[in-house]
């Protein structure tokens, strides 16, 4: 994220802060720009087939190549302190693939695969699944500044296969994007491993059948999803090798939305997680008639366009209020506090992630005591509902650290914990 608000902003867009570390190493490649990013091209990229299965790959493109010692040095500007070096160079590619759309239509979305240059033998999967991200080009497979590219290429760095999703409507992807949509994120990032498989098998790679998942803020979230459809066998020849999640919301109803009342939540980092999810869940689930219904004046005239993911980070902070109390009417705020009806149940059943299976491998849930972005009680949740299932969970806290504290102080761990595999 280049705000000049610094921290405020950082703290404002979950992983699209994390996104920003410095990754100059990066041999230069043309990169799509802030107004540019939108609908997929063929002719960016090498065809290699278009169909309309999910998971087909519709093109590659080499978008970086990294020495291992730049690797290292990426890791360390990012903020990673002792992350395991890199033993391999490694390749970065951007992929667009067929997917779904929330109701089940064809679409293309786009994600990051990373190869590890000259390793022999078949490669196990790491997963790398982003946070909060409002805006198309901050995306792994388009940003070079990435943050998510770095932890993806420590990845293959260890000789992992690296990949990381877009999501629905980010990167090149077409459309908005459905945030904090369990469903989409897990298709998408089941359709992106198949898209990598068959992409890999292109360069005489075999995958391995264990996945490692991860993730950070929505994208811890997400990993519990996407671990979910891999242990129920949902992610075609692919299965659960291990899952951990940095930071998740998983506790959207009994956790998350109390504690942005209770003001455990910063107000401002509240309001804009607020006017991202309402306005996403309004196109997926129905939550107002006009955005008048629920968001004050002047915001109710912009908030839908500002959040089209063309806007950067630094003009979606500056053009929203500080609290949500500001953003939202008094009657829409109450429905927020208090949920009822299909918003409720829709609630409800995003939810079920932590509630509705028993992952076969240990669920590994990192947290801080700090965390203002998204409350540690979440990890707590989760870890106590995946329990009751009989599941072996282990809460790592990262200590008395920030949202993305926590993140610097967690995947060094994790990628040591990868590169085992």
């Amino acid at each position: 994220m280049r705000s000049p608000a610094g921290k405020a902003i950082a703290a404002t867009l979950a992983t699209a802060a994390l996104l920003a570390a410095p990754l100059s190493a990066y041999a230069a490649v043309s990169q799509p720009t802030l107004s540019t990013v939108s609908q997929p091209t063929l002719s960016e990229a090498a065809v290699t087939s278009v169909h309309t299965s999910r998971g087909a790959l519709v093109s590659a493109v080499p978008v970086a190549r990294l020495r291992a010692a730049a690797v290292d040095q990426a890791a360390v500007d990012a903020g990673f302190v002792g992350a395991p070096k890199a033993r391999y160079d490694v390749t970065a590619y951007r992929l667009i693939y067929r997917t779904v759309d929330p109701w089940g239509r064809s679409t293309t979305a786009s994600g990051l695969v990373v190869l590890p240059d000259g390793r022999r033998g078949a490669l196990t999967v790491a997963a790398q699944l982003h946070g909060t991200m409002a805006t198309k080009a901050y995306a792994p497979s388009v940003e070079d500044d990435s943050t998510d590219r770095v932890v993806t290429s420590l990845f293959a760095g260890a000789g992992l296969a690296g990949v990381a999703p877009d999501y629905l409507g980010l990167g090149v992807g077409p459309g908005k994007h459905p945030y904090i949509d369990t469903k989409t994120e897990t298709s998408a990032s089941v359709d992106l491993l198949l898209a990598a498989r068959s992409f890999a098998l292109k360069h005489g790679v075999v995958l391995k059948r264990d996945v490692l998942v991860t993730g950070f803020s929505q994208g811890g979230r997400a990993a519990i999803g996407v671990a979910r459809a891999l242990s129920r066998g949902e992610a075609g020849p692919f299965r659960l090798g291990a899952v951990h999640g940095v930071s998740g919301p998983y506790d959207l109803l009994d956790v998350e939305l109390p504690a942005v009342f209770s003001g455990e939540v910063e107000p401002h980092v509240a309001t804009l997680y607020l006017a991202y999810f309402v306005t996403a869940w309004d196109r997926t689930v129905g939550l107002y008639d006009k955005p008048r219904d629920a968001f004050r004046a002047p915001y109710a005239d912009i908030v839908e366009g500002l959040l089209d993911g063309t806007h950067s980070d630094e003009e979606i902070f500056t053009s929203l209020p500080d609290s949500p109390a500001k953003l939202f009417t008094p009657q829409f705020l109450a429905k927020l506090e208090h949920p009822t009806g299909r918003f409720r149940q829709a609630l409800i059943q995003a939810d079920r992630i932590c509630k509705d299976w028993t992952p076969g491998v240990t669920v590994h849930l990192y947290s801080g005591t700090k965390d203002t972005d998204v409350v540690a009680a979440n990890t707590d949740s989760c870890a106590a509902s995946l329990r009751a299932r009989g599941a072996d969970v282990r809460i790592h806290s990262m200590g008395a650290v920030d949202h993305f504290g926590t993140a610097m102080a967690a995947y060094p761990q994790i990628i040591r914990a990868f590169s085992r595999y």
